[in-house]
């Protein structure tokens, strides 16, 4: 669906001045620092693209100090994983996190069986971590233990990247409280 011509321009206002305001009290320094030395995360999150999921927020992190890949319910496919041994390999990063959260949409669309399109590959991965658990908290973690697993298996025999801490947690976003798992 395309947006209408005002509610359009209405928006970008709003991120024309977000950009201007984040440009204003960014620290300078440390963006000239990381684009010319590059970026030196210290850990991979692996987060559901919620909008009220944000790593960088939720561990009061720094620009260079996340690399964070989102995707609805937090699945894993090629590209992610791509993604993550591009940075553990090449980034050094020596830690992975797999972030699930509390209200997790892709999660609940999963147990109401109420998904078509391209979601339902979403959907079908997180019945296939969930199985028969129809408890939405619980779900949400076997979804975060299932790519938890995924992820050690995959890359277990990487030597670039086979001494990486792999972890799950789950984040409350009621309380903004993040349980490892």
């Amino acid at each position: 669906m395309m947006l209408e011509g005002t509610k359009m321009k209405n928006i970008r206002t709003i991120l024309d001045n977000g950009n201007k305001k984040y440009v204003a009290t960014s620290d300078s320094s440390l963006l000239k620092q990381t684009a010319e030395q590059g970026q030196h995360p210290y850990a991979i999150i692996v987060c559901c693209s919620d909008s009220r999921v944000i790593p960088e927020k939720i561990f009061n992190a720094m620009i260079g100090d996340l690399f964070v890949i989102r995707v609805a319910g937090n699945v894993l496919d090629n590209h992610q994983l791509g993604s993550i041994e591009y940075a553990a390999g090449h980034l050094d990063c020596s830690q992975i996190i797999v972030l699930g959260h509390t209200g997790c949409g892709a999660v609940s669309a999963a147990l109401s069986g109420d998904s078509n399109g391209f979601i339902k590959y979403i959907t079908d991965d997180i019945l296939e971590a969930v199985g028969e658990e129809r408890d939405p908290y619980k779900a949400c973690c076997l979804n975060v233990v299932h790519a938890v697993e995924r992820l050690k298996n995959e890359f277990a025999s990487h030597s670039e990247i086979g001494s990486v801490t792999i972890s799950g947690a789950i984040y409350d976003i009621h309380t903004g409280v993040v349980t490892w798992l």
